[in-house]
């Protein structure tokens, strides 16, 4: 018989993730990076003592923000490429239901994050428990069942012993490349303090390597042929680049087989923003350069992507009648989109295995040539909208280039929603593979400065340089009291435009009034004047709020020397975004209206819905 261990079910999940491992660059290191937890009635008696107990091993963080904690847990995830990841726990109730919008947003990157929400007593005795919400028609419902939809794997534990399988599963989610993302583990209250004999092999060390697919025969001979009778391939690098560690690869194939190179948000940084072949952003938010190849691609080799309307124009930009995507992804259901020919496989393995097969065959001359020359004219349009100005009300291309000059390409790049993701997507020049760290696959409001956060711990010794809106920023800021607490420094531009710009250019585009996105359209008695600079202070950053783009580069060349997180606050123009690049993107216009700009915009957005490829 095996030997047993006594412990709390809590005790034996904390014992657990402690001795999970995995190698990075051959030296073995825990696969968690810690647990980030807000303690409640939920779990502070049985995960919380629990936690406590192994503090040395597997380090506890506390947070102000449950929503805020998780996003700092994914981006550290994220910024590690998928090979480590952390935990996150909260009380039941309000703490719990918190942390689904971060969940959705790990479930639409397919980033790995173990959430371990408290929930109510197992054995129903004390129900009502406190923050409970009861189902009038189903006594097994609780408010953590919000997880199912945006978790890759969900248990509830109503006994102590089931932590068993349902860790094993869940390690098995966690580190598979295809099915990764969220995992939720329900913990009721009651059987995280109960007790059972566990197995001591139960805790034995284990180290997780990621798994990496080679191409079926068929498939890659299929992709190969489809290849070799290209006159205008084109390259779309995903997230799964990145993922994979495939930057490499990706840049011996682009330069073996001369194929352009175009990126997605997921994927911006797989090529250094200066290598010949990278045609930058693709897409809504995407560089003349690419969009051009990308309407007049034959075929197109789709890497690690999910291609969703961004990165397609909504399936409007590629023209080409007679094209063909090669899906090479990890995730057979991402390959096969779109009618594409899949090719399910590691991006790495798969390139290496596609430029073996190719046997020395290379793009048309002059297709790269017609690259390279579009790609000079991308750069020379780029540099005058991010040039620098006098203006009062800089744009936020404007802002870019001021942090571009300061920083440099050498900095990890951290933004999400709003209008600076398309602009960054296009202007910003990426350096190093993970340097561009973008969150649009969920366009999460609130995630910049907890995913600061989270990405600063995975790279401690780099510099990471978030850039916000005002209206982000005010829907979730508190963890710059955490990066201070922490020792953790970010430096943060935060850029005034004072209300939500980036829709109210939308809304003006779809015909719409400018009606309740910026402040002075929202009904107010008051017109708010918000000191930032103060507000961030009072957590303890430095704070500033400079007076233009040239004391913007000033200030961030005296915040690479500072101790500490650095807030850098300017005013910017609501209304202006660049005009160079870009593609149309389906929003859909009201068919009726009694506003004649409305009915305007309808005519054009008809207009513009010819051009979708249906069905493809």
């Amino acid at each position: 018989m095996s030997k047993t261990i006594r412990l709390t079910m809590a005790q034996a999940l904390t014992r657990f993730l402690s001795r999970q491992m995995t190698e990075i660059h051959g030296k073995k290191v825990p696969i968690f990076g810690g647990v980030w937890a807000i303690f409640g009635h939920g779990n502070v008696a049985g995960i919380g003592e629990a936690l406590y107990q192994v503090r040395d091993e597997l380090p506890t963080f506390r947070a102000h923000n449950e929503q805020a904690m998780a996003h700092a847990a994914i981006a550290y995830a994220k910024a590690n490429f998928r090979h480590r990841f952390m935990a996150a726990t909260s009380s039941i109730g309000p703490g719990a239901l918190n942390m689904v919008t971060a969940a959705a947003l790990a479930h639409v990157n397919r980033l790995p994050v173990l959430f371990l929400p408290g929930d109510v007593f197992a054995n129903r005795i004390p129900d009502p428990v406190l923050q409970q919400a009861e189902d009038f028609s189903d006594g097994t419902a609780t408010v953590n069942d919000c997880f199912r939809p945006v978790s890759r794997y969900f248990d509830r534990i109503t006994r102590p012993e089931q932590i068993i399988p349902a860790l094993n599963r869940a390690m098995q989610v966690l580190t598979d490349p295809a099915d990764c993302g969220p995992v939720t583990l329900s913990l009721c209250q009651d059987v995280q303090a109960e007790a059972y004999d566990y197995p001591e092999s139960f805790f034995a060390e284990r180290v997780w390597h990621q798994r990496r697919t080679r191409p079926d025969r068929k498939e890659l001979a299929a992709a190969v042929a489809a290849l070799k009778g290209a006159k205008k391939p084109l390259i779309i690098a995903g997230g799964g680049v990145l993922y994979s560690q495939a930057w490499e690869e990706l840049a011996g194939f682009a330069d073996c087989q001369g194929i352009p190179v175009c990126e997605t948000q997921g994927g911006k940084s797989s090529l250094p923003d200066d290598h010949p072949l990278n045609m930058a952003a693709v897409g809504v938010t995407g560089t003349s350069a690419a969009n051009r190849l990308a309407e007049e691609a034959d075929v197109v080799l789709a890497i690690g992507t999910r291609l969703q309307d961004f990165t397609t124009g909504s399936w409007a930009l590629f023209k080409n009648s007679g094209k063909t995507i090669i899906g090479l992804n990890v995730q057979p259901f991402d390959a096969g989109k779109h009618r594409a020919l899949p090719l399910v496989a590691d991006a790495a393995e798969g390139l290496t295995e596609l430029g073996a097969a190719l046997n020395g065959w290379k793009a048309p001359s002059a297709w790269t040539a017609n690259a390279a020359k579009g790609k000079k004219e991308w750069q020379a349009e780029a540099a005058k909208v991010t040039a620098s100005t006098n203006a009062a009300f800089p744009s936020d291309a404007q802002v870019i280039g001021a942090v571009q000059r300061a920083m440099g390409a050498s900095v990890t790049l951290l933004n999400a929603s709003g209008g600076l993701p398309g602009e960054l997507h296009k202007l910003w020049q990426a350096g190093a593979p993970g340097s561009y760290h973008g969150e649009y696959g969920f366009s999460t409001m609130g995630y910049e400065i907890a995913g600061g956060l989270g990405a600063k711990m995975a790279k401690p010794d780099q510099e990471v340089v978030v850039m916000i809106g005002d209206g982000s920023y005010l829907m979730m800021n508190s963890e710059i009291a955490t990066s201070v607490m922490l020792g953790l420094k970010l430096t943060i531009v935060l850029l005034d435009n004072r209300g939500y710009g980036c829709i109210n250019r939308l809304q003006m585009a779809t015909g719409g009034a400018n009606f309740n996105n910026l402040l002075k359209d929202a009904r107010h008695e008051i017109l708010p004047d918000i000191d930032f600079a103060a507000h961030a202070a009072s957590m303890g950053a430095i704070a500033e709020k400079v007076p233009s783009i040239a004391g913007l580069e000033s200030a961030l060349q005296k915040a690479k020397t500072n101790d500490r997180t650095t807030v850098l606050v300017i005013d910017t123009d609501p209304l202006v975004s660049t005009d160079a690049g870009g593609h149309w993107w389906d929003v859909a216009v009201p068919e009726v209206s009694a506003r004649p700009q409305v009915n305007a915009a309808r005519k054009a957005y008809d207009e513009k819905r010819q051009m979708q490829s249906v069905g493809d």
